[in-house]
């Protein structure tokens, strides 16, 4: 049945590869695949700020403050549909503005205003695509990303120059990644860090 509706929804074939060592909630089937990058293909993109040391996130909160970032942030997700796990969600506060806000919890009785509410990845996916646009943007957290990476296609990554200590972390093989574009920006009055934006593209298997 996975293999159908990924199949259905991607069209294309799937590769198993397990890149994490933590053990994944129960928020969807594990879901991997190769990806050919066509030009009409649905884009199943991952956007995350990452330090040097692979932590991403501390007692659910970014453990930077990083303004040009969250305006990258802002302009790569607005239009398109967010997954979002629920401590996501919590620690953000509100539906995100102009665009679909699908928040995954185990929780049957979860509810979040102004949101769809989806039980497994696999849902989520299937209520994005309602919204016909062709991008869906998977957010967080770490969890969702482990969840999510195997049938990403795209990777909005934040490279932050710094190492904190936080509980969060993302991890991937970046041999099978190839870099689209970058932009770098150096640490100033309103960063206390500099970073470099990355875009990576799944490398043709």
């Amino acid at each position: 049945m996975i293999l159908n509706w990924l199949t259905t929804i991607l069209g294309l074939p799937l590769k198993h590869r397990s890149l994490y060592n933590q053990q994944p909630l129960n928020v969807g089937p594990s879901m991997t695949r190769s990806v050919q990058q066509e030009e009409n293909q649905l884009q199943i993109a991952i956007v995350v700020a990452v330090a040097n040391n692979g932590v991403i996130g501390s007692n659910n909160q970014l453990p930077w403050h990083l303004p040009d970032d969250m305006k990258h942030f802002k302009q790569t997700t607005s239009g398109h549909p967010v997954v979002m796990g629920r401590k996501t969600y919590e620690s953000i506060g509100k539906p995100l503005p102009d665009r679909q806000n699908i928040v995954i919890t185990t929780n049957k009785l979860f509810s979040a205003p102004g949101c769809d509410v989806a039980h497994s990845l696999e849902q989520a996916i299937e209520l994005a695509k309602l919204s016909k646009s062709q991008k869906i943007c998977i957010i967080g957290g770490g969890v969702l990303f482990q969840q999510a990476l195997p049938i990403t296609n795209v990777i909005h990554l934040t490279k932050v120059n710094a190492s904190p200590i936080g509980d969060i972390t993302f991890n991937f093989d970046p041999t099978d990644w190839q870099e689209i574009s970058s932009q770098y920006h150096p640490a100033d009055e309103r960063h206390a860090y500099d970073f470099e934006i990355v875009e990576l593209r799944r490398r043709n298997e």
